[in-house]
């Protein structure tokens, strides 16, 4: 067996796990349906590829702990019924799921958010009304009713969401616990609340119902825990009757990337290797957990019990079956890039995932094989290419790649290059076995015409996008670069001026200012990256803070951006407050509203909001955006389908890109 700790079978309250993986807890947007059977389907997947235990989205225990309006609740039989079909299937399957029981808190979208304390928080537009003592002891018995609604829907257990900022921590956390009763005030009487919810539930479901309790371990937030109060509450939960702790890291609001691609892998297992031997119970740590052999090293490592993914079995639910199978090659991994997932369920929109776009979809979006076995030509191997030629080989086409470069992966390429994007590079290996498995003709260095794509019954045109030019004197010169030439290597000198505060623009100043680690290795990268956001180690100070580390950046750059208003507004909702602060912490001008005159030997030469100004610079980076290369897609005309840049420039949207090329295959 090649990942012996991973496969490993875990005895829980009666239950046989057949394996440590615990897919966590995630909200896609199929908890509001009225009808359960899509989410049926997209957990019996991951049941299916041999997820040890699963872990539903957040549903709240009563109206006041909605994450949103009429969001998913377990409040009565009713609400039962509905739950049926979803742990039917998962059974069916010969899995094992639990429901989280999740109460919003302050952080609830809604002006029914309750909270300990009245107190609003800065991720909601809400102040919570603060909980009464009757209040509080209602909010228990609706804890515990869900618990019992959930055994009713044949749930194998719930999990307890004591982390991340919501309700039960915020009871917990003096930062916003500022109750002068017995629910709050000391330490002792703030973990009353979390205390009595498992009393009650473990007494209302029995000791053959699982208990998992969400423990936040690294609030990272002011007037947190302190590892003492963590390890009390942790013995305290266990007497109780808790048969897992989760761990959790960090609160919503927290001004620190725990899960986005600069966290490194397996980032926070420190955290819960730190709470070995202080209970009893088996651990299960989280964050950035995206591969078997990641997996396999912490649990080996003795860091914990259990892991939890959840990205990485939205990107491939067959995660677990293929690590069995010594087939860890194949895995889609997670590239943690939030973009489909997070930032879709943070704008209200249904969760998919970027490289895999079937993912929330399994009842809409179905492979069939293909009617009639075509000859398939696909023109580019960039992410749409890539996505159309596996799809339509493994529908039973026969396909031809043909790329002008002389290695698939188009602005991958350029996309991994960037400091924390290394995990692009995972894709394209995915694509590559996939496209072998599939039988897929791959042919390198060859530009297609006319010519070479006679007698195909299929073209399917992924050709991207070329960048777009200035139109200004100067922009020939010497000291201007292209993104792309800027990505591949070419030398920058040591002030630099980059027009355009796009994605690009924001990559790029990165890939400029980054401060590489003295020493090499996961060690040095874990410690650059705690160090670099202001994260103790060690857990000794209140919350897990101290002072953030911000080295002097290697160059001196500024991004220019033509519009008005904040730059880097259209970066991603859950990441782009990342980009802007890393580049804040380079010392990174920013400068809006800039017309551009010329570029010479002086610098670049703008006018900014009205100003003349002079950036006296070695080197512009242009990164103004794209254009859509579609000479070839011209010449064929309506005769070829034309996805992914080559069909809309935009900002190099790879999501885009590989869900069209994945819909036109399986059209064909």
């Amino acid at each position: 067996m090649s990942h012996p700790h991973l496969l490993a079978p875990l005895d829980v309250a009666g239950h046989t796990l057949r394996n440590r993986v615990l897919m966590g807890s995630m909200h896609v947007g199929l908890e509001e349906d009225r009808d359960y059977s899509r989410m049926a389907a997209y957990f019996a997947a991951r049941a299916r590829g041999g997820v040890g235990l699963i872990v539903t989205g957040g549903i709240a225990p009563n109206r006041a702990g909605w994450l949103k309006p009429f969001a998913a609740r377990m409040a009565s039989k009713r609400d039962a019924d509905r739950h049926r079909v979803l742990t039917e299937a998962v059974h069916a399957e010969g899995g094992k799921i639990a429901m989280q029981i999740l109460h919003a808190g302050r952080y609830g979208y809604s002006p029914l958010a309750v909270a300990p304390s009245r107190i609003k928080s800065p991720i909601s537009p809400f102040t919570p009304w603060a909980l009464s003592k009757r209040g509080v002891e209602s909010t228990i018995d609706d804890f515990v009713r869900s618990s019992e609604l959930a055994r009713e829907a044949g749930y194998d257990g719930v999990e307890i969401m004591g982390s991340e900022g919501y309700l039960i921590n915020e009871f917990i956390a003096r930062h916003t616990n500022k109750r002068t009763d017995d629910w709050g005030g000391n330490y002792q009487n703030r973990i009353r609340f979390p205390l009595e919810i498992v009393r009650r539930t473990r007494a209302a479901v029995g000791k053959d119902f699982i208990v998992v309790f969400r423990l936040s371990m690294l609030d990272l937030v002011p007037d947190g825990s302190t590892w003492d109060e963590i390890v009390e509450l942790a013995r305290g939960l266990e007497e109780a009757g808790v048969d897992l702790l989760n761990t959790g890291i960090g609160w919503h609001e927290a001004r620190v990337p725990t899960i986005a691609t600069c966290v490194p892998r397996g980032a926070f297992t420190w955290v819960t290797r730190k709470l070995k031997g202080e209970v009893g119970i088996p651990l299960i740590t989280s964050n950035r957990i995206n591969t078997p052999q990641v997996a396999e090293d912490i649990l080996a490592r003795g860091d914990a019990d259990m892991v939890s993914m959840a990205r990485p079995l939205l990107a491939d639910p067959d995660f677990v079956n293929k690590a069995r199978d010594g087939q860890s090659d194949r895995i889609n991994t997670c590239i943690a890039c939030n973009q489909a997932c997070l930032d879709h369920i943070f704008s209200n929109k249904q969760a998919t995932c970027l490289v895999n776009p079937w993912a929330c979809y399994e009842t809409e979006r179905t492979l069939t094989p293909a009617t009639i076995s075509k000859k398939v030509a696909v023109v580019g191997a960039g992410p749409a290419g890539l996505s159309a030629a596996a799809t339509a080989a493994e529908r039973g086409h026969k396909v031809v790649l043909f790329e002008a470069s002389e290695r698939i992966g188009g602005q991958f390429n350029l996309a991994k290059t960037i400091p924390g994007k290394g995990e692009f590079g995972e894709t394209l290996r995915y694509f590559e076995n996939r496209m072998a498995d599939a039988g897929v003709e791959v042919r390198l260095g060859t530009r297609a015409g006319e010519a070479e794509l006679a007698g195909f019954d299929e073209v399917i045109v992924a050709t991207g996008i070329t960048p777009r030019r200035l139109g200004i004197p100067g922009e020939d010169g010497d000291n201007v670069l292209t993104y792309i030439e800027v990505l591949n290597g070419a030398p920058v000198g040591e002030r630099v001026a980059i027009i355009g505060a796009g994605g690009i623009g924001f990559d790029v100043a990165e890939f400029l200012t980054h401060q590489h680690a003295a020493e090499s290795g996961d060690d040095a990268e874990l410690a650059a990256f705690l160090a670099e956001w202001g994260i103790d180690g060690e857990h000794t100070t209140r919350g897990g803070l101290k002072a953030p580390h911000d080295p002097p950046p290697p160059r001196q750059v500024t991004v220019c951006q033509r519009s008005k208003g904040k730059l880097g507004a259209r970066l991603g909702k859950t990441t782009g407050w990342i980009h802007r602060a890393q580049l804040k912490k380079r010392q990174v001008a920013m400068w809006a509203e800039c017309l551009y005159e010329k570029i010479d030997g002086e610098g670049l030469h703008l006018t900014v909001a009205g100003t003349p100004r002079l950036l006296e610079v070695d080197t512009v980076v242009v990164c103004a955006g794209q254009l859509v290369n579609d000479g070839l897609a011209t010449e064929l005309g309506e005769s070829a389908h034309v996805i992914g840049g080559a069909k809309k420039a935009g900002e190099l949207d790879a999501k885009r890109a590989i869900a069209e090329g994945a819909e036109v295959a399986a059209r064909l």
